[in-house]
């Protein structure tokens, strides 16, 4: 089972994205903390700085794409579990996503996908 107290990273450039996650994690999730990121870079120094146990991430942010910014974190935490939550349907973006591990949620963001979310932290990590 999953630590009660886990860390919960949100990284979205639209600040009402996160916040909509971060109502829904609440709601569903209340034992979980959060922290938000509005793009990739802050993201990764923040994976540096925290035990993070979960990230959702979007993809059309400023500056890197999201899976790049995953590909950057995980050389830090490899086993690190990500779900994308993005806009950004196109079958590249999904290949690129699933090919990474990365769990792919299209927005809107949905209670659903916050319970999907939860189950990555019942799979067991791969490490690298």
């Amino acid at each position: 089972m999953h630590a009660m107290n886990l860390k919960l990273l949100i990284v979205d450039d639209s600040r009402m994205s996160r916040m909509i996650l971060q109502g829904l994690v609440q709601q569903h999730q209340p034992q979980w903390s959060v922290v938000h990121a509005s793009t990739g870079d802050e993201a990764i120094a923040i994976v540096r700085e925290q035990a993070i146990d979960l990230v959702s991430m979007d993809f059309n942010m400023p500056g890197m794409n999201g899976l790049e910014a995953v590909a950057a974190m995980r050389q830090h935490r490899p086993g690190l579990p990500v779900a994308l939550m993005t806009a950004n349907v196109q079958a590249a973006v999904q290949q690129q996503a699933q090919a990474m591990n990365v769990l792919f949620l299209p927005k809107p963001i949905t209670a659903d996908a916050v319970h999907r979310m939860a189950a990555l932290l019942d799979q067991p990590q791969g490490e690298a």
